[in-house]
C-alpha cells in the first residue's frame, strides 16, 4: 500500500499534469479557429477550381494530344502515396487514422503486384511508416518550421511531386489527409491527384463549356491550369490537415484533462482514508498504552 508521502506525490504530480494539458487544450482551441477558418475559406476556391477543369477535363480526357497529368501514362503500375501528417503528437488518433488508411491503400496495392512508393509530409507520419515501408520511403517534406501553412509550402511539394511524374518515377499520385468536419470528427481521406480525375457532373460542365471559345485553346490551357490544380489540391489538403489536428488535440487535451480529475479525486480519496486509518491506529496506540498503566 502507498504511503501518505508517496501519495501526497501523485496526486502533486497529476495535478502538474492536468496544468499542462489544460493550457494545451486552451492553446489548441486558439488555433483551431484560425486553422478551421483558413480551411473553409479555401474550400469554395478548391471548387470553383474543380468546376473550371470539369468541362475541360472532359473535352480534352479523349484527345490524343491531352497532357499527360489528365491522360497519364498508360498505365498505374507505379503508385506514389503522399501522407501527409503532423510534425508534433498529442493529438489522439489523428495521425494514425492517416497512416492506417495509406497502410490499407498500399496493401492493397501491393497485392494487386502494384510499385508503391511513399512520400511522406510531417514527421509523425514517416515514423510510423518506416518501420514497415523504410525501403518505399523516397522523400520527406520537413514543416517543423513553419508556423502557419501557406501556398508556397503547398507548391513546393506540388514541384516535387510533379518532377517526379516527368522523370517517370510513378503513374499515379494519390494525397492522403483529414479532412476536418468537426473537433470530434476528422475524416481520414484519399484523393487521386495525378492523372486528374473527371469530376462527377462533368459532362454537363462541358456541354456548358462548348458554349465557348477557348484562347490559346482548351489543351494549353489545361497544360497550365493542372500544375496549379494538383498544387491548389495540396494546398487545401494541408489546410484542413491544420485544422483536423488541432481539433483533435483540444479533444484529446480535453480528455486528458478530464481524466486527470478523475485521478486527483480517486488519490485523494485514498489518501483520506490511509490517513484517516494511519489517525485511528496511533489512537488506539495511545489508548492501549494508557489502559497498560
Amino acid at each position: 500500500m502507498p504511503s501518505l508521502k508517496d501519495l501526497k506525490n501523485r496526486i502533486g504530480s497529476v495535478k502538474n499534469t492536468r496544468k499542462i494539458t489544460k493550457a494545451m487544450q486552451m492553446v489548441a482551441a486558439a488555433k483551431l479557429r484560425r486553422a478551421q477558418d483558413a480551411a473553409e475559406a479555401a474550400r469554395p476556391y478548391a471548387d470553383r477550381m474543380s468546376a473550371v477543369m470539369a468541362g475541360l477535363t472532359a473535352n480534352a480526357a479523349g484527345s490524343e494530344t491531352a497532357p499527360r497529368l489528365l491522360s497519364g501514362t498508360g498505365s498505374d503500375q507505379k503508385q506514389l502515396l503522399v501522407v501527409m501528417t503532423s510534425e508534433r503528437g498529442l493529438a489522439g488518433g489523428f495521425n494514425s487514422s492517416i497512416v492506417k488508411l495509406a497502410r490499407q491503400y498500399a496493401e492493397r496495392l501491393r497485392g494487386e503486384g502494384k510499385d508503391v512508393t511513399i512520400l511522406t509530409v510531417g514527421k509523425k507520419g514517416r515514423e510510423q511508416l518506416k518501420r514497415d515501408y523504410g525501403s518505399h520511403l523516397i522523400h520527406h517534406v520537413d514543416l517543423s518550421e513553419v508556423k502557419r501553412v501557406g501556398y508556397d509550402n503547398a507548391r513546393d511539394i506540388a514541384d516535387e511531386v510533379l518532377s517526379r511524374f516527368e522523370a517517370g518515377d510513378y503513374d499515379v499520385a494519390t494525397i492522403f489527409y483529414n479532412r476536418f468536419e468537426s473537433v470530434i470528427s476528422q475524416v481520414p481521406t484519399a484523393r487521386q491527384v495525378i492523372p486528374a480525375e473527371v469530376p462527377e457532373g462533368a459532362e454537363d460542365a462541358a456541354g456548358a463549356s462548348s458554349l465557348y471559345d477557348y484562347e490559346p485553346g482548351e489543351e494549353a490551357i489545361l497544360a497550365d491550369l493542372l500544375p496549379r490544380s494538383v498544387a491548389t489540391q495540396i494546398f487545401a489538403a494541408l489546410l484542413e490537415n491544420a485544422a483536423s489536428e488541432q481539433g483533435a488535440r483540444m479533444t484529446a487535451m480535453d480528455n486528458a484533462t478530464r481524466n486527470a480529475g478523475d485521478m486527483i479525486d480517486r488519490l485523494t480519496t485514498e489518501y483520506n482514508r490511509s490517513r484517516q486509518a494511519a489517525i485511528t491506529k496511533e489512537l488506539i496506540e495511545i489508548i492501549s498504552g494508557a489502559e497498560a498503566l
